[in-house]
């Protein structure tokens, strides 16, 4: 894939958009991470911490969760009310929110790396991942 072969890696899960790609979890250096996006003044770049594979197998459970509720949501088969997001709505989402929350706070020493992002062909939402892959450098 053209992606990849030009250094850009797999988003899984997206936590925040705003006007780009905020919060989410990532490969970097072909291993999963953390990434966020808090600086408004530099938007491309990114704090990046690592992810245990076992927080990751949480992570995209309730990624897979919202993915699943979107394609009906598109389809026009569920409202926006019904949302996962919105709490009560999916004890297992709701769950899952509680015990990632420590796991989604960026660390004092994580790594500054700038983020670019290219988008592919697919659809916006997926089960195993988005439509977007970040290359990854340093910092000016």
């Amino acid at each position: 894939m053209q992606l990849i072969a030009d250094g850009f890696e797999r988003v899984y899960v997206e936590l925040e958009w705003c006007s780009g790609p905020r919060t989410g979890l990532g490969d970097v250096d072909g291993k999963p991470h953390y990434f966020q996006g808090d600086d408004w003044d530099d938007a491309d770049e990114y704090r990046l911490w690592p992810a245990s594979d076992a927080v990751v197998e949480l992570e995209r459970e309730q990624w897979a969760i919202f993915a699943r509720w979107n394609e009906c949501h598109e389809a026009g088969t569920v409202e926006l009310e019904t949302h996962p997001g919105q709490g009560g709505i999916n004890a297992r989402y709701d769950e899952l929110a509680l015990l990632l929350a420590p796991y989604r706070q960026a660390p004092d020493d994580a790594r500054r790396l700038v983020g670019e992002v290219r988008f592919d062909a697919g659809a916006r939402y997926r089960v195993e991942g988005l439509d977007y892959w970040f290359r990854w450098r340093p910092t000016r």
